[in-house]
């Protein structure tokens, strides 16, 4: 397995995992012979010009694309299995990070694989009990004739993701807890960042996801941006996350980074927009003391004149 850190801004990292055995023979999963079916379903109905089957898909794609893109990250790692688990810690197979050296330590790539691992961890296993709690209040609907039972399978679908999310997250943890990692800086990152125009979309605070954040600490960040240290400053666009994936040769990621970056540009604009509208609130407790300071040397003035 290969793991890939992507920062997206000053302070949101893209976790995603490419699975190195999938040209091996392999006997398929449950989970992953329903994923596979799902799929094909679902590029079934997308081909349809008009009727329900289009409509589902069309408004499914819309609340996809508002998942958090830190849950399909962590979608991405396989869960953990006990023949996985061996291997590993006999040191047959280790996985590989990959990540801008620029913008990433080597120091500080396990605690942020660590960070993306947990931060998010409380939070999926509340939702699971959620959608398993909503799973018998949505079922009537299949009684209903012609109409197919939408909300039940949408639960069932969000509660195989948190799973699914929990799994991978579990599996980084045991990566770095067991030293299983071998990192690899990549040079290609560090190109297609250096060549990224300026200047970028930025807030004076940062738009991470207070509810995480407050689970687990601060969201894991690259180097601080010297020019912007109290807020957060984009540090991919949809062009040059285009020019990423093609630079790596992932086409599986464009969809991935394509999601990110258009979530956390969204939230930076909209922490821009707020800031711009009650101003008091982006100065941040750091600006207090300056200000102080600001007036204590006015009335020293003041007394110097008189």
């Amino acid at each position: 397995m290969r793991l890939y850190l992507l920062p997206i801004s000053t302070r949101r990292t893209l976790l995603y995992a490419q699975r190195l055995d999938v040209g091996k023979s392999q006997t398929q999963t449950w989970s992953e012979w329903m994923q596979n079916r799902v799929a094909k379903t679902w590029a079934g109905w997308e081909k349809k010009d008009q009727g329900w089957q289009k409509s589902v898909v069309n408004y499914g794609n819309y609340a996809l694309r508002r998942i958090p893109y830190e849950e399909w990250g962590l979608k991405s790692v396989p869960p953990l299995s006990e023949r996985q688990r061996m291997a590993e810690l006999n040191g047959s197979e280790r996985a590989e990070v990959v990540y801008p050296e620029t913008l990433i330590r080597a120091d500080r790539v396990p605690a942020v694989l660590e960070k993306l691992a947990t931060e998010r961890e409380g939070l999926h296993r509340r939702k699971l009990i959620w959608c398993f709690l909503g799973m018998p209040l949505t079922a009537p609907v299949a009684l209903i004739p012609l109409i197919p039972n939408l909300p039940f399978f949408y639960l069932v679908y969000r509660a195989w993701s948190h799973w699914r999310a929990l799994s991978g997250g579990r599996h980084i943890q045991f990566l770095v807890r067991n030293n299983l990692l071998t990192l690899n800086p990549s040079r290609i990152m560090d190109e297609v960042y250096a060549s990224q125009k300026h200047p970028l979309s930025s807030s004076p605070v940062p738009s991470a996801n207070h509810e995480a954040a407050e689970l687990n600490g601060p969201i894991p960040s690259v180097e601080p941006d010297q020019e912007n240290p109290e807020g957060e400053t984009m540090l991919l666009t949809q062009s040059s996350g285009k020019r990423m994936t093609q630079a790596l040769d992932i086409p599986q990621l464009e969809i991935e980074l394509e999601r990110a970056i258009w979530q956390v540009e969204t939230a930076i604009q909209n922490k821009t927009q707020e800031a711009r509208a009650d101003p008091a609130s982006s100065s941040g407790p750091a600006s207090a003391p300056k200000a102080v300071q600001e007036s204590r040397s006015e009335e020293e003035e003041k007394n110097k004149t008189k």
